[in-house]
């Protein structure tokens, strides 16, 4: 599993997050060495970051990406060969931008700490609700042939028990196999019968070739079961929806 390091401008077109979008609370999850919650802090956005590996490698995450994505240079060819992606012009452009991403990431990984939080799905260390979007990328289907069925509905609902409103997951094919995660209908049908709608959406932006669409959860109707244990950590951020909702809420 390559550890990746994508930027706020190209999580903007992954899930084509508008202006009224980033005015919402977002969380990353997971985020890796991703600089969006950076970028996002630059422009007054609240976002926050979710990743296991900042349990134990919080300031190495992002030198591990410069250093993995340059010497699997050859594998990342091998890989991508065919690829027609609308953000790299080749690999070398892939690592130059990782770099980048991954410093930006290691600089506010190291000056806002708090936005960045140790935790994994399926159970992850937010109550109910935390957030009016969660964004995941390049896991749950990614992996699909890895994780499991089991996971898979775990992981979705625990996503929509922190959203407020959407979950958004892009992209929907396989990596390594170039098809889109048979399990995704079945999937869909389960949690509409739960109260979590979702939708298909194509989006302005591709890596693997055909690889352009995104899965929506509608979380408002959703009532998560009671929890049979606390989140295995606090939530540090002093969340602004405790003090005053937002207009139009």
């Amino acid at each position: 599993m390559l550890v990746s390091a994508r930027s706020f401008e190209e999580y903007r077109a992954m899930f084509a997050l508008t202006d009224r979008d980033l005015d919402q609370r977002i969380l990353d999850c997971p985020a890796g060495a991703a600089s969006f919650v950076a970028g996002a802090g630059r422009r007054g956005v609240d976002a926050v970051a979710v990743d296991r590996q900042y349990a134990h490698h919080r300031e190495e995450l992002g030198l591990l990406v410069e250093r993995e994505t340059g010497f699997k240079r050859d594998m990342l060819v091998r890989e991508t060969a065919g690829y027609t992606s609308t953000w790299y012009t080749d690999v070398d452009d892939l690592i130059r931008q990782w770099t980048a991403n991954a410093r930006d990431f290691r600089a506010d990984i190291a000056a806002r700490p708090d936005r960045y939080v140790a935790g994994s799905l399926p159970e992850l260390p937010f109550a109910d609700d935390s957030f009016d979007l969660v964004l995941s990328s390049h896991l749950i289907f990614s992996y699909g042939n890895r994780l499991g069925r089991d996971f898979h509905r775990a992981a979705l609902l625990e996503l929509a028990r922190v959203a407020r409103r959407e979950v958004r997951l892009f992209p929907l094919m396989v990596y390594d196999t170039g098809v889109r995660y048979e399990g995704l209908e079945p999937l869909r049908r389960e949690l509409a019968g739960l109260g979590v709608a979702s939708r298909v959406e194509r989006v302005g932006y591709e890596f693997q070739p055909g690889d352009d669409e995104m899965l929506v959860l509608s979380c408002a109707d959703f009532l998560a079961p009671a929890r049979t244990a606390p989140p295995v950590a606090q939530d540090r951020v002093r969340w602004r929806h405790q003090e005053a909702a937002l207009p139009g809420a």
